[in-house]
């Protein structure tokens, strides 16, 4: 099993209301992309293989962080759920409103998440079930392959790899899901044949005082 880190996307755009506008880095999330890569090369971390989801901000958090567009290998399992189509029939099916502040957001995100579980979400864009399911198909074939890995992709998909490595229930992973970064370090190494979380909402390239305000989650 290969040593594994995910990378939440830098920040996207927090004005958006649905999921085509949403999908693009702000300038601050390009920032915080570089300033991750940068990072990286001054540890001199090495990644034997690039992966990210098939999304804009998945692309291009990873080339603002420097990596070359030839060596990303992309694979639409790491995409994102679609939290706000999922909003939107909660709001049209539960009468919940889409949330228009954070504070709102907080309360808003373990709803729809124990609704879209509960299957009391018609017609959602895929399954409770299917996000799990191919969340564990992709991280189990990228573990298989040779080398240390490191994939591109966002919070929920992160939130639900912690689900599946530490038995967390719903709640929980709403929790985790609400608590994770832009452009934060995740780090997954087998221990006993098993993949243990070792790093965690990690992101030491925020760490200087100047730079803290780019500690984002929206």
């Amino acid at each position: 099993m290969s040593e594994i880190t995910l990378v939440r996307h830098g920040q996207a755009n927090t004005q958006a209301r649905e999921e085509a506008s949403y999908d693009k880095l702000s300038p601050l999330g390009h920032q915080q992309a570089a300033w991750l890569g940068d990072h990286l090369r001054t540890c001199q971390d090495h990644y034997a293989r690039i992966y990210c989801g098939t999304l804009s901000r998945h692309r291009e958090t990873a080339l603002a962080m420097g990596f070359d567009a030839g060596r990303l290998i992309a694979d639409p399992r790491l995409n994102e759920m679609e939290y706000f189509t999922l909003a939107q029939a909660m709001e049209a099916q539960h009468n919940l409103a889409i949330p228009r502040e954070r504070e709102s957001f907080v309360a808003h995100l373990p709803q729809v998440f124990a609704a879209w579980e509960g299957n009391q979400i018609e017609n959602p864009p895929e399954s409770w079930r299917d996000f799990e399911t191919r969340t564990r198909a992709v991280v189990a074939d990228i573990a298989a392959g040779e080398g240390p890995a490191l994939l591109v992709t966002s919070g929920g998909l992160i939130a639900m790899v912690m689900r599946q490595c530490l038995g967390l229930d719903t709640a929980a992973t709403a929790r985790m899901a609400l608590a994770i970064m832009n452009s934060s370090l995740h780090r997954l190494h087998n221990i006993g044949g098993q993949y243990s979380p070792v790093l965690f909402n990690a992101v030491p390239h925020l760490e200087p005082p100047e730079r803290q305000y780019a500690r984002t989650h929206l």
